[in-house]
């Protein structure tokens, strides 16, 4: 029975995931049709999982290459370049941390819109089993009151009227009417074995669900805690942080090629229910539902017949006939037999109950109420679902690239820091501009030349000037520097005049004219 759906619409990701080829172990084509028993389907969906797996190992591969290239084939840094280049190395930084945060981004989007997909279904899921329960139930509850309750009251009352024929003959009436009412309701599908699948099924896929969110949750903040430890281990050129990033982003690289290649599976396995989701359920339902009413619910069309509508009908007459004729006895036996009013009014009881489930029948076998559910569903799964899943094979693409440059760039900060080291060790320590030279050649105990600030330090007295000694050589004293600093080569020919130093002192004959 093929009809053309007009109330959904398979998103064009889904045909596209659809298309991509099911092969199974022996490299054989296998039917693109959902079939989640079939063994060869399921060497497909392994087959397109472990494409990842290809690509973790090309990945290591290269990497593996690249790192052996990178240690053999070492050049010699200049010994005359005293500051490397971290140019490259801060590029990396920067391009890979902005690549693994727009990743972070695109996962959180995508794990939220999956989970959303997934409760959209288990909610669909749990109403519909809500409205399969309630058809089983007033089913059971009617099918129990006629067979027990009314039989038991025809019976006494069987007893009672015995003596007139006509209201026995009206009882056994009553009784064919109460067969033909139980006939009709043993022959209603039995949903409870519908109702138990859907439950199992809704179960299953919440439990996996909570899992496969709480697992993209931690790999998520496992990437964003990666890079923050790895653009303070590259700001702070340490080694022990470098080798941490190193086996974190090994690590991480491996789960993001697992993601994706899990993600992938699932995506295309959920795309070929998407495609086709009628001819699944139908071949699902085939043993416990007709065709008839499986294609009343999936499509809810006023072209479809009604399956339920003779089931209705019956029930409707017989309970109203008996009715009348339960009103009828009353009428004309009660002044008679008064004994038999109580079974009488219990069967009329019965009745208005049988009634008022049919009611209740009437609109829960409506196909409306079932069809939004499915609808619900398949929009849910097929749409936000299988969307959230394409955004978390994105991340777990791009986690996985920049990890990778992530891997190429440590070595190379690895290389700058070795290289700082070694710059450390070659300052000489007679170089008067190491620092620690400076600090062990001043030494203010040693210090014993008298400041020249002292000389002035009166402005206005000449006599408390004292001439210094005569000096013994020929050059003038206030040039004579190195015994001014102790004859200290750094601060040889070095001028005093506009340096702040001391003003010279000055000889006799100067100071006299």
């Amino acid at each position: 029975m093929a009809l053309s759906r007009q109330d959904y619409i398979a998103p064009w990701w889904t045909y596209w995931l659809h298309n991509f080829p099911h092969l199974n172990f022996n490299f054989q084509t296998v039917d693109k049709t959902f079939q989640p028993e079939d063994a060869s389907y399921q060497q497909s969906l392994i087959f397109l999982a472990c494409v990842s797996a290809v690509g973790l190992g090309l990945s290591l591969m290269v990497l593996s290459a690249y790192l052996t290239c990178l240690c053999c084939c070492h050049r010699e840094e200049d010994e005359e370049v005293k500051r490397p280049d971290t140019c490259c190395v801060t590029w990396a930084a920067v391009i890979t941390g902005l690549v693994i945060c727009s990743a972070v981004c695109v996962g959180f989007y995508g794990n939220s819109e999956t989970n959303d997909g997934v409760y959209q279904l288990t909610y669909s899921i749990y109403n519909a089993n809500h409205t399969l329960g309630g058809i089983g139930s007033l089913v059971g509850n009617s099918l129990g009151s006629m067979q027990v309750g009314l039989k038991e009251h025809l019976e006494r009352l069987d007893e009672i009227f015995s003596p007139q024929g006509d209201y026995t003959q009206t009882l056994r009436f009553m009784q064919q009417m109460a067969n033909n009412i139980i006939q009709q309701l043993t022959a209603m599908p039995d949903t409870r074995k519908v109702q138990v699948d859907l439950a199992a099924i809704a179960d299953k896929t919440s439990f996996i669900e909570y899992y496969r969110w709480l697992t993209y949750l931690l790999l998520l903040i496992l990437d964003l805690l990666i890079c923050l430890i790895a653009c303070l281990g590259l700001a702070k050129q340490s080694r022990w942080l470098l080798a941490v990033i190193m086996v974190c982003a090994v690590l991480t690289l491996i789960m993001s090629w697992v993601s994706l290649g899990a993600g992938t599976a699932t995506a295309v396995g959920i795309s070929d229910f998407c495609v086709s989701p009628d001819k699944f359920i139908v071949n699902q339902t085939k043993d416990s539902l007709s065709a008839d009413i499986v294609h009343y619910y999936l499509y809810c069309s006023q072209s479809l017949p009604y399956p339920f509508q003779q089931f209705l009908t019956i029930f409707q007459r017989s309970v109203t006939t008996m009715q009348i004729q339960v009103q009828g006895l009353l009428q004309y036996s009660a002044a008679m037999y008064p004994t038999a009013e109580k079974d009488l009014l219990g069967i009329q009881r019965i009745l208005n109950s049988s009634e008022f489930n049919l009611h209740q029948l009437t609109a829960l076998l409506d196909c409306r109420s079932l069809h939004e559910d499915y609808l619900e569903a398949l929009l849910g799964v097929c749409y936000d679902g299988v969307e959230g899943l394409l955004y978390l094979c994105l991340f777990s693409l791009l986690a996985a690239c920049a990890f990778c440059a992530l891997l190429c760039a440590v070595p190379h900060a690895w290389t700058l820091i070795a290289i700082r080291d070694r710059d450390y060790d070659d300052i000489d320590e007679e170089d008067p501009f190491n620092p620690s030279r400076r600090i062990s050649t001043y030494n203010p105990s040693r210090s014993q030349v008298h400041s020249f600030c002292s000389y002035s330090s009166s402005m206005g007295s000449q006599t408390s000037l004292h001439p210094p000694l005569p000096s013994t050589t020929s050059t003038p004293e206030y040039m004579n520097q190195s015994m001014l600093f102790e004859r200290n080569p750094r601060y040889e020919n070095v001028p005093l005049i506009g340096s702040g130093s001391p003003p010279p002192s000055y000889s006799p004959s100067t100071r006299t004219t």
